[in-house]
């Protein structure tokens, strides 16, 4: 395939081997042979999203867990200042909350209701989160026209400010790559051009999350903090997420972001229509990557991206609806996925006039 050289297959990581214990455990070489432990009945420590824990692991978390919380609320028990205290109430009821997607309508509402109120407290103002789920015979899809981008990155910037990204780092969940023409390798393409564009002579073509119906990167998630929506939109939940950045050596299109810092965003900079899924305000360590921008596409609007491209490159919209017009693209245009023979199935095209 034309573009197979695009990115690099990478290998799988081999499992770590089992360690064993010192001496022969025969008593040959003098040393007593262990007595085998009798078995013990699973009980609710030692089991995490379906998977077998170490019960020493599990009551080392467990501890971990209680002595966190147990410093929230002798902090506030040593304050007098009202929101402080409801402050550190807040956090240990977010700390001990389930995983998103095992809550019920209830235990969302009020996670949220923490969420917002956390933030009221910090700043002063408020913000609206939203939790709405994936609409029914909805499944998102995106095409990119290389046609039409000239390279002028309106893209790149309206991402960065609808989904609260980090400022100081330049965290972007787009990218443009300039490239000469015919020339289809990634090695070679510039990224990071300031220069005036269109340039003579090059093209340019955009990545982000390509939203896999096969996606590898939730395969390797070890605590299912990243899958994909009924939808097609594959998401991450940031409190669930512990940031061993596996999904991200998985992903082979480079499409997910580590946060190495807690992003910075100017207060008069913040979107305050958030998704709890998407551009809510993200902690230190965790994945952050294109959501298809759900707190608009779930509302009936297209993602921030196509709406600031001057020259209409972007498409978005429902596949299963045949009156769409990234359906149209699909039907009449000759549109090519990368790294197809993958089996990872993007639902992100690209096309040419």
């Amino acid at each position: 395939m034309l573009f197979d050289l695009f990115f690099k297959t990478r290998k799988p990581v081999e499992e770590d081997l089992p360690q064993t214990e010192g001496g022969c455990g025969s008593g040959s070489c003098g040393c007593k042979k262990k007595k085998e432990p009798a078995p013990v009945e699973p009980d609710g420590y030692d089991m995490k999203m379906g998977k077998t824990m170490n019960r020493r692991a599990a009551f080392r978390q467990l501890t971990a867990g209680l002595l966190a919380g147990a410093g929230m609320v002798q902090s506030c028990s040593i304050t007098a200042d009202k929101e402080k205290r409801e402050e550190g109430q807040l956090k240990w009821e977010e700390y001990f909350k389930k995983n998103y997607r095992l809550m019920s309508d209830e235990e969302k509402s009020k996670t949220v209701e923490r969420l917002e109120r956390l933030y009221e407290i910090n700043t002063g103002k408020t913000i609206n989160v939203s939790t709405n789920g994936a609409v029914e015979n909805v499944l998102y899809g995106y095409a990119f026209n290389i046609s039409k981008c000239q390279g002028y990155m309106d893209c790149v910037n309206a991402c960065v400010k609808e989904n609260n990204q980090d400022r100081s780092s330049q965290m972007q969940y787009i990218r443009i790559h300039e490239m000469e023409n015919g020339q289809l390798n990634f090695d070679d393409a510039d990224d990071n051009y300031f220069h005036e564009v269109p340039a003579e002579g090059h093209f340019y073509l955009g990545t982000q999350c390509y939203h896999c119906e096969n996606p590898p990167c939730v395969k390797v998630c070890p605590v299912g903090a990243t899958w994909k929506e009924d939808d097609g939109i594959v998401v991450v939940d940031y409190d669930w997420c512990i940031g061993c950045r596996y999904c991200q050596a998985a992903c082979p299109y480079d499409g997910r972001r580590f946060n190495w810092q807690t992003p910075e965003v100017p207060e008069e900079e913040v979107n305050h229509t958030q998704h709890y899924l998407g551009n809510r305000l993200r902690k230190k360590g965790v994945m952050e990557k294109c959501t298809f921008c759900i707190q608009r596409s779930r509302s009936g609007k297209n993602p921030a991206c196509v709406e600031a491209c001057p020259t209409g490159a972007r498409i978005f919209g429902n596949i299963l609806d045949p009156n769409s017009e990234i359906r149209w693209v699909l039907e009449n245009k000759k549109v090519f996925r990368l790294k197809e023979d993958l089996g990872t199935e993007p639902k992100f095209w690209y096309y040419m006039d």
